[in-house]
């Protein structure tokens, strides 16, 4: 009984086990077949999504794309147009500002060559009469008015000046033209005589009175003329007037532009002597053939200590007068002297 009673529990307990396995292999295949199932529509529903959200972004890019091209386009636009104009006034105010300044250098060289040029106009009459080696210079005017030149303005009367000056033109122009003259003259070693037969007006007077030797014809006058102008005196003239006849004189003279007489002039001191017309060739030439048979390297010092002598001190005119007289006593014209003074004869200078 008790053997029969064990097989049958035994029996029952596999039965139990295998209906266990059978349930858990019909959970297994049902889950399985679950997942199986569910599988497709995962991904299906995954591909909808990708798919879903690509189009999405691209129909999102295409329109920010298609909405902003218009945009770039019209901003490409406007910065190649707003260049291409700012290039057309850079380039445009480049060519007016280059045009401007070509038109202002043209009437400042055409200033300095109407100053320079008046000035050779000026001296063009002046005849240079040279000795043996060409010792001296002498200028004489050909009757016509040796004046300031200065450019006529290009303007109807009364009409303002409209021509643009740069800072520094006029100093230029006077530095270059009027100034650099009357400098070569008083620079220069060999005695300069003046002869004027004419009229002889600002630039012209300062020209006559820069030279070492002034000769007039009776028909000349001498005009400080820049005050008629309202301009201030220039080339030179408040340098040589004052130190010629004083200051108070050289005021009055420029202040008011009186003209002056060749006789005032003399009696002045301006001009070293007055002759009637017909003579002033002649008496020019005597005087510039005496000098050039003189010891022109003693003339030539002399000159230079008389024109250092109103701008320097006692020690230094007495200095420099020493040493000019050694310098001189090197040349032959010197020792010429020298002999002719023991020997009791004339000299025969050679310009040595």
């Amino acid at each position: 009984m008790r053997g029969g009673a064990g097989a049958g529990e035994r029996g029952a307990g596999r039965r139990l086990a295998e209906e266990r396995g059978a349930g858990e292999r019909l959970a297994e295949e049902r889950v399985g077949g679950e997942r199986r199932a569910g599988e497709p529509v995962a991904e299906e529903r995954g591909a909808r999504e990708r798919v879903g959200g690509e189009r999405e972004a691209e129909q999102r890019g295409g329109g920010e794309r298609r909405a902003g091209e218009p945009v770039a386009e019209e901003r490409g636009a406007r910065e190649r147009v707003g260049g291409e104009r700012e290039a057309e006034q850079r380039g445009g105010g480049e060519r007016r500002a280059g045009e401007r300044e070509a038109e202002q250098r043209g009437a400042r060289e055409r200033l300095a060559e109407q100053h320079v040029g008046g000035e050779r106009r000026a001296g063009e009459p002046v005849a240079e009469q040279r000795g043996a080696g060409e010792r001296v210079a002498a200028q004489r005017g050909a009757g016509k008015p040796v004046t300031e030149q200065h450019p006529a303005p290009e303007h109807g009367a009364g009409e303002p000046v409209t021509e643009q000056r740069l800072a520094g033109d006029v100093a230029r122009t006077l530095r270059l033209g009027a100034q650099r003259l009357i400098s070569a003259v008083l620079d220069c070693e060999k005695p300069v005589i003046a002869a004027v037969n004419g009229t002889a007006a600002g630039l012209g007077v300062h020209l006559a009175l820069a030279c070492d030797l002034v000769l007039a014809a009776e028909s000349a006058r001498f005009i400080e003329v820049f005050v008629r102008r309202g301009l201030v005196p220039d080339g030179g003239g408040a340098y040589l007037l004052p130190r010629l006849i004083g200051p108070q004189r050289a005021k009055e003279l420029m202040f008011f532009g009186d003209a002056l007489t060749a006789a005032d002039a003399e009696r002045l001191g301006l001009v070293n002597r007055v002759v009637p017309d017909a003579d002033l060739p002649k008496t020019a030439h005597d005087w510039a053939a005496r000098l050039a048979a003189g010891p022109t390297r003693a003339l030539a010092l002399t000159k230079q200590l008389v024109n250092a002598s109103l701008d320097t001190d006692r020690a230094t005119a007495f200095a420099a007068e020493a040493a000019a007289q050694e310098i001189n006593m090197t040349t032959a014209d010197a020792r010429e002297g020298v002999a002719s003074f023991v020997e009791r004869r004339g000299a025969r200078f050679r310009g040595r």
